[in-house]
């Protein structure tokens, strides 16, 4: 199945993309989720204005790229979150979550570029990854404390 993407999919490509996927991946995945659209003649067309608005959010400069990270693992974020007795929380910590005490604390960074690997389910430290660029991701030191 041929489909452009319209949303960064790890390990499969970047908004504007046009990939070769399996059938089931694409139906039952991709499509309701409005990651990718089906490709055709028309919808190729697309491709150009998708691209265009990647660029205007993306990080183009390597060193600029570079300095964001030094700036993302230079001090540990604070993420507050309700707990409940001895530590566990309600719930998990979400990307939406991060993205918010990374905002507060300085560093806009969209939440699709975030990867928890474990969900966070507990009081403490913890560190997730930020894909600032392609070839540069920064490790975040998350402090995960309860709120009043």
């Amino acid at each position: 199945m041929k489909l452009i993407l319209t949303h960064e999919v790890t390990n499969l490509g970047t908004p504007g993309d046009i990939v070769e996927v399996k059938d089931g991946y694409g139906r039952n995945f991709l499509l309701p989720r409005n990651f990718a659209i089906r490709w055709s003649k028309g919808a190729a067309k697309q491709v150009e204005s998708i691209k265009a608005a990647r660029d205007a959010h993306a990080v183009h400069d390597l060193e600029e790229a570079k300095s964001i990270k030094g700036n993302l693992e230079s001090s540990p974020i604070n993420v507050p979150v309700r707990a409940g007795a001895g530590g566990r929380l309600f719930g998990a910590v979400t990307v939406s979550d991060i993205a918010e005490a990374l905002a507060e604390a300085g560093a806009k960074v969209d939440k699709r570029r975030i990867e928890v690997g474990n969900p966070i389910k507990s009081l403490g430290a913890h560190t997730v990854a930020v894909r600032v660029h392609p070839e540069v991701s920064a490790q975040v030191k998350l402090n995960v404390v309860a709120s009043k």
